[in-house]
């Protein structure tokens, strides 16, 4: 009799089994989703129809939301502001353009790169219409960039961090105001869904990183030579 309760258990379990992979074709079932790596338990099919529905998995947004602590190297290096794949440093007019893209399943706080004082806390691209704002060459792939750039004084200039994300997200959260001073490291807000970080430079400063490189924000070391005078 036990055998046979056993059998009968075994048979349930494997068919609700069944039914969830139906159910939750052709995305990962919860059967199996806890232990797949994140790009795989929450493909970018189904991320993207959850932002036409504006509903998602609680285990996804915990994921996304996640903070965890960050201790920087020592030394006075600039560590990246963000999480996410570096697709470009070019330079223009002076200035060197450190992209950081971010997925959907990388940490979304941003961070200084240095100690300093932040001058200016700027929105842009409030107003764009639909396909404007690519007059940078790093957005050009971006259809609708919507920023906040905070620029932040040092002893040996001035840097910006530049948070963007599209106009159909239009969700940026910035952490520090205008006269405050912050730590290299300190957290300085937060993108939500899709986007680009943007680390503008001297164009004299070495950069650290390469196209394809992996940073995460608060830890990688990506450019040096801008010391205190």
């Amino acid at each position: 009799m036990t055998i046979l309760i056993l059998q009968i258990v075994v048979l349930c379990l494997f068919a609700v089994g069944i039914v969830l992979l139906v159910l939750y074709f052709p995305y990962p079932s919860p059967v199996v989703r806890r232990w797949l790596p994140p790009r795989k338990r929450w493909p970018e099919a189904q991320i993207r129809d959850w932002l036409d529905s504006g509903q998602y998995q609680r285990a996804f947004l915990r994921h996304f939301y996640s903070d965890p602590e960050r201790v920087p190297p020592l030394g006075d290096r600039l560590i990246a502001p963000a999480d996410g794949l570096v697709t470009s440093a070019d330079v223009r007019d002076g200035i060197r353009y450190l992209v950081i893209a971010l997925s959907f399943w990388d940490m979304h706080v941003q961070r200084s790169p240095v100690a300093g004082r932040v001058i200016r806390v700027e929105t842009q691209g409030d107003g764009f219409m639909d396909g404007e704002g690519r007059e940078f060459a790093f957005l050009k792939e971006k259809a609708c960039p919507v920023q906040k750039r905070l620029v932040i004084a040092t002893g040996a200039g001035q840097i910006a961090v530049r948070l963007i994300t599209s106009l159909a997200a239009r969700r940026i959260e910035t952490w520090v105001a205008e006269n405050e001073a912050v730590a290299r490291g300190q957290r300085i807000g937060r993108i939500l869904l899709g986007s680009t970080v943007v680390l503008e430079l001297p164009e004299a400063v070495r950069v650290l990183v390469r196209t394809g490189d992996r940073v995460w924000a608060g830890e990688t070391e990506v450019a040096e030579g801008m010391s205190a005078r």
